[in-house]
């Protein structure tokens, strides 16, 4: 089990933001970014990624998701990627990889922009936020419940559920992190400078992508690491949106090099 931490994180012109931290393990730190579906969808992960090798693997919440409080200013990815490099500065860490799931993977691209000594890496899990003529996003926003399931995993009864059965609460949080994701990434998901401006990129980058993935399909991501000068691309078989719920065994192998995938920078 991790354990969670309040950081206060003063962010230049916007000021001081509480940020929840869920820690794991201990080793290599890793920076592991959450998506749309939130801080549950990537907690599974970073326990397994955490016991099976000597790593340290910090999970922020964004705030608005999952009841926290959103400053009316952190309204952007961007803005979002500047309060994680102001956290890893805080914290001192160095020869850091930063992981991130779908909107975490556009906020992972993001804090690579930044260029801070501090990130050695990044894996990029089926990320939003590049535009790919005749290859949009999926209009998360006209979607019931149902279609984003059937859209996010290859196999979704597993993970399945009635949003209506869930009490008020949690109802609750449902509503506060689409209403984040929203105001963070935007109806469309993207931002049509972004495939340009990951062509300055310097860092190794590891792309992964469920090849069953309904909502960016897979020639996205293709198209995601070709604008990338030193990324790697990995198709997951029998996998969706959200690759380290639905087979996480195979993303720790192919971030840890194993298999037939020799992505050693980031196992050091």
């Amino acid at each position: 089990m991790g354990t969670t931490t309040q950081y206060t994180v003063s962010l230049a012109g916007i000021g001081p933001i509480e940020v929840s931290v869920a820690e794991y393990g201990s080793g290599q730190p890793f920076l592991l970014l959450h998506g749309g579906a939130g801080p549950q969808s990537v907690s599974g992960f970073a326990e397994k990624f955490a016991a099976a090798h000597e790593v340290r693997v910090l999970v922020p919440t964004h705030p608005g998701f999952g009841g926290t409080l959103r400053p009316e200013a952190l309204d952007s990815v961007a803005r979002l990627a500047a309060l994680y490099q102001a956290l890893l500065d805080q914290l001192e860490l160095a020869d850091v990889t930063v992981i991130g799931n779908s909107i975490g993977g556009w906020v992972t691209a993001e804090i690579a922009l930044l260029k801070s000594p501090r990130v050695s890496g990044i894996v990029l899990i089926d990320a939003v936020g590049i535009e790919v003529p005749g290859h949009p996003v999926a209009d998360f926003f006209s979607l019931t419940m149902d279609q984003v399931f059937e859209l996010s995993f290859h196999n979704p009864d597993p993970f399945r559920f009635n949003a209506a059965t869930l009490p008020p609460a949690a109802q609750a949080v449902a509503a506060g992190n689409r209403a984040a994701i929203a105001v963070y990434a935007g109806a469309a998901m993207t931002d049509p400078t972004l495939a340009a401006r990951l062509g300055t990129l310097e860092v190794p980058t590891l792309v992964l992508w469920g090849e069953s993935d309904g909502i960016v399909d897979s020639d996205y991501g293709r198209a995601y690491a070709a604008a990338i000068p030193l990324a790697r691309f990995q198709l997951l078989p029998a996998t969706g949106h959200n690759a380290q719920m639905e087979t996480p065994d195979q993303v720790v192998d192919a971030i840890w090099g194993s298999g037939d995938t020799d992505f050693s920078a980031f196992a050091r």
